[in-house]
């Protein structure tokens, strides 16, 4: 009789294992596919929008790549886990990039203007005189180990003086020509496509009532709040599997109504907190005001600067995911950082309002802070007490940052842009090697 049931046993020890694997594997998967979205996305982005053919050696590593498989066919990747699991795909698309899942967009009802000058995109660039040239050998690395030159990972340097290039270096395998992703810079970027909406009558900063949903104290948080990172929306800026902001990016459709339903963690306006998500909800919201979404960015910024190379991707309904996806030439990063250098004036014509730079450039005093010298979406030197971030460089000196060791350096005073883009993931937080370069370019020009 014990032998007849004997199978009958393993059998069962045999279902319940299996209902552990499968309800562990469910239990993992949110996890799961924000590493198999990563993992889409990149090789997308980079094969398409790029146009190089190693996606996992240009963008940041992935803890799952030893157990992945991405296969890149016409117009799309897809990874998954081991051929089976978890699998995203990411369709490309000129206007939106790359988007997990394809976009779901209706007909765009805001037309995408003709694309105005570009004057920085034809310029010849003379050669640097001696000084400036031994500069650009150092923010490379010539004088590194072929170890050390790598980890420091720089792709482009562009220098721009009173509106003309008058430097530019390339590493092997990257052009003028290349699009380069600026993850947070994109941020900044997102205070200009503000400022062009608050100029046009369309948005205030001091607009509250974002979302129809929000019926609590959320429904204080302004644009303001949202460009200056105060929202008091909970978040984790951590880049790891399963953290809002890779669930974000990798695992939502919507990412800003993801952003949405995250709790407040602090009084609105009282507490600064570095946060992808506000910005990306706050393009979700430019997008509701205009009755925009894929069209907003070219429509406002990308074409009246000329940006012809430039593509500000999307998520899952359209929005732009304005917290960390543009991509752009290293020219046309240096177009956007001498058009905040003139104040939003654009081949002769206002395009942001009068001082709204130097406004967006200002650090407002706030209960506490997590963030040295973030101000309205831009990193700036000068301090409320009059301290300095980077005592080296000027005081007037502000600037793009985002992940991996992407700069954008705008000194008024010395009429200079620096734009500095690489792959830095080894620099651990470490300057790559482009404050130097900046304080010594401003320090001959000033």
């Amino acid at each position: 009789m014990r032998r007849r049931r004997r199978p009958t046993v393993l059998l069962g020890l045999l279902v319940l294992l299996l209902a552990g694997v499968v309800g562990g594997y469910w239990y993992e998967r949110p996890l799961l596919r924000t590493g198999t979205g990563y993992a889409a996305h990149n090789a997308c982005a980079v094969t398409f929008i790029a146009g190089r053919g190693r996606p996992e050696s240009d963008l940041p590593p992935n803890p799952l790549v030893p157990v992945l498989t991405t296969r890149v066919t016409d117009g799309e990747a897809s990874t998954s886990i081991a051929g089976l699991l978890a699998r995203q795909s990411a369709t490309y698309d000129r206007a939106t990039g790359c988007t997990l899942g394809g976009v779901e967009k209706d007909p765009d009802p805001a037309p995408i203007p003709p694309f105005g000058a570009a004057p920085l995109e034809s310029q010849a660039v003379p050669k640097a005189d001696p000084a400036t040239e031994a500069l650009l050998d150092e923010a490379f690395g010539d004088d590194l180990t072929d170890a050390a030159r790598a980890d420091l990972g720089t792709r482009a340097v562009v220098v721009v003086e009173h509106g003309r290039v008058v430097a530019e270096r390339y590493a092997d395998g990257f052009t003028r020509d290349t699009p380069q992703l600026g993850w947070s810079m994109t941020k900044s970027v997102t205070n200009l496509l503000t400022g062009r909406l608050v100029l046009e009558g369309t948005v205030k900063v001091t607009d509250a009532g974002l979302r129809p949903e929000w019926m609590d104290d959320r429904s204080r948080i302004t644009v303001d709040d949202l460009l200056r990172m105060t929202s008091g929306l909970a978040w984790d800026e951590t880049y790891d599997l399963g953290t809002p902001i890779t669930r974000m990016l990798y695992d939502e459709r919507d990412m800003g109504a993801f952003v949405a339903s995250q709790r407040s963690a602090h009084p609105v306006g009282t507490y600064q907190q570095y946060s992808s998500g506000s910005t990306t909800l706050l393009c979700s919201v430019l997008g509701a005001k205009t009755g925009a979404s894929t069209s907003l960015v070219p429509s406002r910024l990308l074409a009246p600067l000329g940006l012809r190379h430039a593509v500000m991707e999307t998520d899952g309904v359209g929005n732009p995911v304005c917290s960390s996806y543009l991509w752009a030439t290293p020219r046309e990063w240096a177009a956007i950082g001498q058009f905040a250098l003139q104040d939003g004036v654009w081949e002769g014509r206002r395009l942001l309002p009068e001082g709204w730079m130097r406004e967006s450039t200002t650090v407002k005093a706030v209960a506490a802070s997590e963030e040295v010298g973030y101000a309205s979406s831009w990193w700036v030197n000068r301090l409320p007490d009059g301290t300095l971030v980077q005592p080296s460089l000027p005081a007037d000196t502000y600037w793009m940052q985002g992940h991996d060791g992407q700069r954008l350096f705008v000194v008024p005073s010395a009429g200079l842009v620096v734009v500095r883009l690489g792959f830095s993931p080894a620099m651990s937080g470490r300057d790559p090697a482009v404050v130097p370069l900046v304080a010594a370019l401003a320090s001959t020009r000033g």
